[in-house]
């Protein structure tokens, strides 16, 4: 009998085994970081200008896209990032993923648009800690001191690139798979001045593990 092979999502980091480092962030280090378990990435592209992509899309959404630069709307199917005039990152739980891009398609038919899974593309990690910003300003051209909640900036970091925004007091970072090690690797060392960590995870809200669209 012959086996059925059933993929499985591996965060491009698994070699590293965080998990077994994590430990509950204290003041013994300045700055603490891990990466979020594997997600759903959904790119979306379209006018919003026209009626008929934003209705369509808030409809599957269940409220509307940021239309402002550089601004995040979290919904309740999915976190909205802005990444361009006519292009946002849907973020959603990976179980999610198939549905709310089939869910788009469908109401988006005869509407110019684009939709894609990017969910084996690109990965996420969460930066806190007293000397987060700090760090930040040392692997980025941008101030992140001054980033605001609500808003989402991409820019560099070191030779590669990276979408930050606001996560309570600390930052989450959003970046490709492909440079998920360097990212990692950078941020650690230029963390050591200040002391690094690997923090533990606060487990997702049910509701938000089993978000899937309509």
């Amino acid at each position: 009998m012959s086996k059925v092979f059933t993929p499985v999502a591996r965060s491009p980091l698994a070699h590293l085994e965080l998990a077994k480092r994590a430990r509950k962030q204290d003041e013994r280090s300045g700055v603490w970081a891990n990466e979020l378990p594997v997600g759903g990435f959904v790119s979306l592209r379209g006018n919003l200008a026209d009626a008929a992509f934003a209705q369509a899309v808030a409809g599957v959404l269940g409220g509307a896209l940021p239309g402002v630069p550089c601004t995040l709307a979290k919904l309740p199917k999915a976190e909205a990032l802005w990444l361009g005039p006519d292009e946002w990152m849907l973020l959603c739980a990976h179980s999610a993923v198939a549905g709310l891009v089939a869910a788009l398609e469908a109401a988006l038919a005869g509407i110019h648009h684009q939709v894609a899974d990017n969910s084996g593309g690109y990965t996420q990690a969460v930066l806190r800690g007293a000397q987060a910003a700090t760090v930040l300003a040392h692997v980025s051209v941008y101030d992140y001191a001054h980033l605001e909640a609500g808003r989402v900036v991409g820019s560099t970091f070191g030779k590669s690139s990276a979408y930050v925004r606001r996560d309570g007091a600390g930052y989450v970072l959003l970046f490709r798979r492909s440079f998920a090690e360097y990212v990692w690797k950078y941020l650690e060392r230029a963390a050591v001045p200040y002391g690094f960590g690997v923090c533990t995870l606060e487990p997702a809200p049910a509701a938000a593990r089993e978000k899937v669209a309509a």
